[in-house]
């Protein structure tokens, strides 16, 4: 089984990338949260593998973070979740809102997902709240909140340094939209996005 892969990015896409690893190329099907945090075609990444066996095919799923990948694994351990509908969810919420929406039985939060209907949401709810990583502890008091708020910040700024964006109007797109969003970090990044193209 692969477990962990480092290497060259040699091409990126929302859901895939393809990774150098010492003359081959693997092909990893990733989430936007990780595809986020991707540099240039060249460069080198390191990512968490899932590697899921079928009797036809064998499919490498990559991601950014520990957590990512554990939340990945919980998720296809449900019934009626399979890795591609896995993926979906983590590209639709970022993992503390998932494990924040599971914790507070949120449905409405986790039906916004595409892909998502009631019926998943209510089985993810059941089946998780209970297998959910303790490391993110308690709700955050304002103290954590106003800390999170700063590295969603920092997030999105080298998100965008990662995508070849100068410094200075990366600062201004980033500020521009946490002004206008207060969603996911997925949907500022869109809109700092926004704010480059005008």
């Amino acid at each position: 089984m692969i477990a962990r892969l480092c290497g060259r990015l040699v091409e990126k896409h929302p859901n895939r990338v393809i990774v150098d690893v010492q003359g081959v190329g693997y092909d990893v099907h990733i989430p936007l949260s990780t595809f986020y945090g991707l540099g240039e075609p060249g460069s080198e990444v390191a990512f968490r593998v899932h590697t899921h066996v079928r009797e036809e095919a064998l499919a490498l799923f990559g991601f950014a973070t520990p957590l990512e990948l554990q939340l990945f694994e919980l998720l296809i351990g449900i019934t009626g979740i399979g890795p591609r509908l896995a993926l979906a969810v983590l590209s639709g919420i970022e993992s503390a809102d998932l494990v924040r929406a599971v914790r507070q039985g949120d449905v409405a939060r986790l039906t916004g997902i595409p892909g998502v209907g009631k019926k998943t949401a209510e089985r993810m709810g059941l089946e998780l709240k209970d297998r959910l990583p303790a490391a993110l502890g308690p709700e955050p008091d304002g103290q954590d909140i106003e800390s999170g708020a700063m590295n969603t910040r920092d997030d999105l700024l080298s998100a965008l340094l990662n995508l070849g964006y100068h410094r200075p109007l990366a600062e201004r797109a980033v500020e521009a939209a946490l002004q206008v969003s207060a969603g996911t970090f997925e949907q500022t990044l869109k809109q700092a996005l926004k704010e480059l193209a005008r």
